[in-house]
């Protein structure tokens, strides 16, 4: 695969994070928007954009409900039309450290006159609101002092560009973003060719927002851009500790056969496994280290995933006790049956389900070695042997993953998939008359091939590369409509309501991939 890299200078050591917006409507008039109108200017989309504003506009107050003033207006129709700013106009979001240990964060958005006008008039009112303080007037814009942090608001219009910001004491970050805007005309120098362009000290800002703390992120750098009617993607991943060595990659090549409707490769790993409560329950000892997992086009469940491990008939057993311990009784409780090891300590079966799904893990012997080969369909081998240009990428020494799917047959397997699994889990499962659900169905004949690579380019950095139509894998869809549906969005909780027992929640809505 081949992407457009740009070379680009180190970010200031004190950026916690930057993110630039080309905006909706200077990407429409790129020649090579395709990707991007068919994604987000159709009729579905459009529907699903109104809703999730809606949405955020009512967001802040909730979140700063126990710290407003008693009495304080909700503000949500003054926010949502600034919201839908947003995704038109260009815009830049600084988050910086200062000198009084106290992050200051800025966004600079390009607005025409009435607009400015707008948000000059629609933000000070909501704060006034809020807080019960008048915002003081000044000559380009107002300011609000506060008791509570970050206890300075400033809102100043400079040439074309509106920026709103907000610190402890002081304002640098903002005052420079003026200056440059009236020399410069703009308020920080961009590639301008990227639609979007993201850079993000994790771990730092983690620190300042701890609820990011839950995601174990390293610092991120990513640009995306549209190119002969497909969204490239390319960036890099700054680790915090080396990685170790890689294995070289270890492939059951008897197990794995064609047809794909997609392919993944992983390695490098184990770490990271053995530091995640979640994974707890499925430990075998060592953690392993590289993944295989691969689709095929018949059944929507017939997923299958691969791992090397040093003696596969112990690490059946030693999977079979954990998840029986971890899982069984709960599992039990829910009539949804049990996990349970064969006699011959070679196989696990996940029995009591429904007759279209029959999860199980069994122990595979082959010239490279010992594996576990886990499904969600009984497998059924076949002589097919791998396309030579998968082959070729296990010869690559400093690829840690890769991933090839057909997307547009890749979605409503993923769904089904994803139906089935909350419903067991007794979680929401996506209302496909839902805005989220017909985006879905609009935009999945419109998706192509995706190729994802990420790279080890330095001991501790890593290269992230994509090309696809829509810029998102079918998890990645499948994961954005959950989450864009959630009932507590921006949050995602997924929770069934109290009133609902397990019957109802599993036939609620029924498993179905798309409407017809």
């Amino acid at each position: 695969m081949t992407v457009v890299v740009t070379a680009k200078a180190a970010p200031p050591p004190d950026l916690i994070a930057r993110i630039h917006f080309a905006g909706a409507e200077q990407i429409s008039a790129d020649t090579n928007s395709t990707a991007f109108t068919n994604f987000f200017c159709s009729a579905e989309a459009q529907a699903l954009r109104e809703q999730t504003l809606n949405k955020l506009s009512h967001f802040p107050y909730t979140w700063f409900k126990s710290r407003l003033a008693a009495g304080a207006n909700e503000g949500a129709k003054q926010l949502c039309p600034l919201l839908d700013d947003l995704l038109k106009s260009e815009w830049i979001l600084e988050i910086r450290d200062t000198t009084n240990g106290a992050p200051e964060s800025a966004l600079a958005i390009r607005l025409n006159a009435s607009r400015a006008q707008l948000w000059q008039e629609n933000l000070a009112g909501v704060l006034q609101s809020w807080t019960h303080l008048p915002a003081r007037k000044t000559s380009n814009g107002w300011l609000l002092k506060k008791d509570l942090p970050p206890n300075l608001v400033r809102f100043v219009r400079a040439g074309n560009w509106v920026i709103l910001s907000c610190g402890e004491n002081e304002l640098p970050l903002s005052d420079g973003i003026v200056r440059r805007v009236l020399a410069e005309k703009r308020p920080a120098p961009v590639e301008r060719n990227f639609w979007l362009t993201v850079d993000l000290d994790w771990p730092r800002l983690a620190r300042w927002f701890p609820p990011l703390q839950e995601f174990d992120f390293p610092g991120i750098e990513l640009q995306f851009i549209g190119h002969d009617g497909d969204l490239w993607a390319n960036g890099k991943f700054t680790l915090a500790q080396p990685l170790p060595p890689l294995e070289k990659w270890r492939m059951p090549t008897n197990v794995i056969h064609q047809p794909f409707v997609s392919f993944t490769m992983v390695r490098g790993i184990g770490s990271w496994l053995e530091r995640q409560s979640w994974a707890r329950p499925f430990e075998i000892q060592p953690a392993p280290d590289q993944f295989f997992i691969w689709t095929l086009p018949q059944i929507p469940f017939q997923t299958f995933i691969a791992t090397p491990v040093e003696n596969a008939t112990n690490a059946i057993r030693e999977l079979g006790k954990n998840l029986a311990v971890a899982f069984n009784t709960r599992l039990q409780q829910l009539m949804l049956g049990s996990i349970q090891p064969a006699t011959n300590d070679a196989r696990i079966d996940w029995r009591g389900l429904p007759p279209f799904v029959a999860p199980f893990a069994q122990a595979v012997r082959e010239p490279g070695g010992d594996f576990l080969l886990v499904g969600l369909f009984p497998y059924w081998p076949d002589t097919n042997p791998l396309p030579p240009e998968l082959r070729l990428q296990f010869s690559r020494t400093d690829l840690l993953y890769y991933h090839w799917e057909i997307t547009a047959a890749r979605l409503p397997q993923v769904l089904n998939v994803c139906q089935l699994a909350l419903m067991l889990a007794q979680r929401q499962q996506l209302d496909v008359r839902s805005a989220a659900g017909k985006w879905l169905h609009r935009i999945g004949p419109t998706l192509g091939s995706t190729v994802t690579e990420i790279t080890q380019t330095a001991p501790n950095e890593l290269s992230f590369r994509r090309k696809s139509r829509g810029g998102l894998t079918a998890v990645e869809l499948v994961a954005l409509a959950n989450w864009l549906e959630g009932t507590n969005f921006p949050g995602c909780d997924l929770r069934l309501p109290p009133q609902m027992d397990g019957a109802t929640a599993a036939l609620a809505p029924a498993l179905s991939a798309f409407p017809n």
